[in-house]
């Protein structure tokens, strides 16, 4: 009992972005997720980049929907890298945390680095942006369009007429004419 019949769902995430959910529909087996068996599938997407984790789950549908999983590897066609994400736990309401998805990052100290390096752009670029989200602050955005400003609100207003006459415009306007 431990295959399943329910639809199970993955999305990948790499430094690049993710996947989104993906159904794995077609494996090279006639019948999909049966105890013991090694399902392949082919997952069209974008070239991700390096990549850090997984989220693989199921919609909990079906008789036996519980699902034992040990690992997913996952093989970059541009690269020729093998990513694997080690499980090796239940996905089943009935089993070990009642959880039927699970969050898996990559596997392997090769990988471990790129994933720190990662974490660490995103946290430069955080502290970068951050500012943009303080209370008080208005962001504004030149429409060459309307020749006028969209204008954020800390209050979560948004003024996307293009005010010509915003009281902020002026000092933006000399800016983006310079």
């Amino acid at each position: 009992n431990a295959g399943t019949e329910a639809d199970v769902y993955i999305s990948v995430y790499g430094e690049r972005g993710d996947t989104g959910s993906r159904q794995l529909l077609r494996s090279q087996k006639s019948k999909k997720f049966l105890k013991g068996q090694t399902d392949i599938f082919a997952v069209e997407a974008v070239h991700l980049g390096c990549l850090y984790k997984i989220v693989i789950g199921h919609n909990g549908l079906g008789s036996g929907n519980g699902w034992f999983l040990d690992k997913v590897v996952i093989k970059d066609p541009i690269t020729d890298l093998d990513y694997t994400f080690l499980c090796h736990r239940w996905l089943d309401q009935g089993q070990d945390d009642g959880n039927i998805s699970r969050e898996l990052p990559v596997t392997g100290a090769s990988m471990l680095p790129g994933r720190k390096e990662l974490e660490l752009k995103r946290e430069k670029t955080w502290a970068a942006e951050k500012w943009k989200f303080r209370k008080g602050i208005t962001l504004q955005f030149y429409n060459r369009v309307t020749r006028g400003f969209v204008c954020l609100y800390p209050d979560s207003r948004v003024d996307a007429l293009g005010d010509k006459k915003n009281k902020y415009g002026k000092v933006f306007s000399k800016w983006m004419c310079a």
